[in-house]
């Protein structure tokens, strides 16, 4: 098998472009937030052709400044680099510059505020805040947002007002649950696999997973997070069943994560960004069974990030004195 991988390459956009020429397999790295980072296998033609789709979505022509900070190691960053290459757009280091971008929620927290308005900005994230929107629209942006994984490409997508509904050209089924449960599509996005050790993509016929869990309502899908777990006190809790208890109390981004502790082994804790946000936590985690209640929490000015512009729960999980314990 030819293998390209781009971040081996002094310019990785212009080597995924030499291999869909000669119809080489990328070999890409995932993010790691949740876990090590691996090596995903995937055609150029499972990128070419969702650009059309993609121009529909990020509004990304030819002449478009595109801004798009971040490593070309994410897969996000280096899509949204290569789909501006195919389509004639130029990428720009200085926001001032941008007619559009393309950013995580974190990001566009952190840095949204350097945009002028009328930028149209695609945010890569499932979930955006309320006040993220509220904010972003007060500055006269233009959101557009996606939910997907490095293993599946896109998956759903949307604005902030209608919701996340299934990409072009995939179909999602919920599985385990009559209205919520485990994420599967049948896309022609996906990728061929990994590189060595398997990683979290599973597969039933053409259907494929990598284990996120939502529920749909009207028609529009809701994501739930990846599963994850902490052991404390003896009992096994899955921190989405936390986060999404507690993320319609929320303004301001947080994060539900497990810190260590001599006894229990870990605590369930919450990191958030908005003071405000702690009574209205409290309030909806005090109506949690008492195995799944946090018991630590901390503010912090900004949540850690990856390179890749995703909220590091790894580090938050590791770097327990981080922050404020309120």
């Amino acid at each position: 098998m030819d293998l390209v991988r781009p971040s081996e390459h002094a310019d990785p956009v212009a080597a995924v472009i030499a291999a869909h020429r000669t119809g080489a397999t990328l070999a890409l790295s995932t993010s790691g937030t949740t876990g090590p980072a691996r090596s995903i296998l995937r055609s150029t033609r499972s990128w070419w052709g969702s650009f059309p789709a993609y121009t529909a979505l990020s509004g990304v022509t030819s002449g478009s400044r595109l801004w798009v900070p971040g490593p070309p190691s994410s897969t996000m960053v280096l899509f949204a680099a290569v789909h501006a290459a195919a389509t004639g757009a130029v990428i720009v280091a200085d926001p001032a510059d941008a007619t559009h971008a393309c950013l995580t929620p974190a990001l566009l927290a952190r840095r949204g505020s350097e945009l002028s308005p009328g930028v149209h900005v695609v945010v890569a994230g499932a979930a955006l805040p309320a006040r993220m929107v509220d904010e972003a629209t007060q500055r006269g942006l233009t959101l557009s947002h996606y939910y997907g994984a490095a293993e599946l490409s896109f998956v759903a997508a949307g604005t902030p007002g209608s919701g996340l509904r299934p990409f072009h050209d995939v179909e999602v089924e919920l599985r385990d649950a009559l209205h919520s449960g485990t994420i599967w599509v049948r896309s022609p996005w996906v990728c061929d696999g990994y590189e060595g050790a398997p990683g979290a993509l599973q597969r039933d016929g053409e259907w494929v997973t990598v284990g996120d869990v939502g529920r749909f309502e009207a028609g529009v899908l809701h994501v739930l997070g990846r599963p994850d777990a902490v052991t404390t006190a003896g009992a096994t809790v899955r921190l989405r069943d936390v986060d999404a208890a507690l993320r319609p109390a929320a303004h301001g981004d947080f994060a539900v994560h497990g810190v260590p502790h001599p006894t229990f082994g870990e605590l369930i804790a919450v990191t958030l960004v908005d003071p405000g946000d702690l009574a209205g936590l409290q309030s909806a985690a005090s109506r949690l069974p008492s195995s799944h209640r946090p018991r630590v929490w901390r503010t912090v000015d900004e949540l850690p990030l990856t390179e890749a512009g995703k909220i590091d729960r790894i580090a938050l999980r590791d770097n327990a004195s981080a922050g404020a314990v309120l």
